[in-house]
């Protein structure tokens, strides 16, 4: 039997969401039987001459269709780009009208989640414009419930739409206590969510 995943899929420029990738997988592989797949995509650059190679120097590999259209719930996530998300992201979703024809993503969980360089740089936005192409596949969006004590104490990111963090002006900020508890309990609810509606 295939083995169930949580696609973790992310964009991150100076590792501040790779990070809360990392945390939301640990979050999601508490639960029994469902494993984080943790994916990023290429850069997009303004010359049509370049190119990535196939396989990053570091860090997650990249994502295919495969990995998006037989995951179990996904997790979205991009560093704030006025208020939406990075290009690269978006170029990656763009791509995705095959799986939306085959209706492979209907009716599984999604969550978001995004890194900003200011507490009021967007964050809100930011997750809610990465749901709505999710919609459009038929997701389920999944945010996070104020039973999770970290989203009434954060003074940083955490939002009852997502997770997010407060890099700074430099991203140099580590990601904090509150923050941290927030990813991993969006990973956990999407893991235990997913469970759920496969039942």
């Amino acid at each position: 039997m295939p083995v169930s995943y949580i696609l973790v899929l992310y964009c991150s420029r100076n590792g501040a969401t790779e990070k809360m990738a990392q945390l939301i997988g640990r979050g999601v592989e508490e639960t029994t039987g469902i494993e984080a797949r943790i994916r990023t995509v290429p850069a997009v650059s303004p010359n049509t001459e370049a190119t990535e190679p196939p396989v990053p120097e570091s860090g997650a590999i990249y994502c295919t269709e495969d990995d998006l259209r037989n995951c179990a719930g996904l997790a979205l996530g991009s560093p704030t780009r006025f208020g939406n998300m990075a290009s690269a992201l978006k170029h990656f979703i763009d791509s995705t009208g095959s799986i939306w024809a085959s209706g492979a993503l209907i009716d599984k969980p999604v969550g978001t989640f995004t890194s900003t360089a200011s507490l009021h740089g967007g964050q809100e936005i930011t997750l809610l414009t990465m749901a709505i192409p999710m919609l459009h596949h038929g997701m389920i969006y999944c945010g996070i419930p104020y039973s999770e004590p970290a989203l009434n104490a954060t003074l940083t990111g955490g939002t009852p739409y997502g997770a997010s963090h407060v890099a700074g002006s430099e991203s140099k900020n580590v990601i904090s206590s509150h923050e941290s508890e927030l990813c991993h309990a969006l990973g956990k609810r999407l893991a235990i969510i997913s469970a759920r509606l496969r039942q």
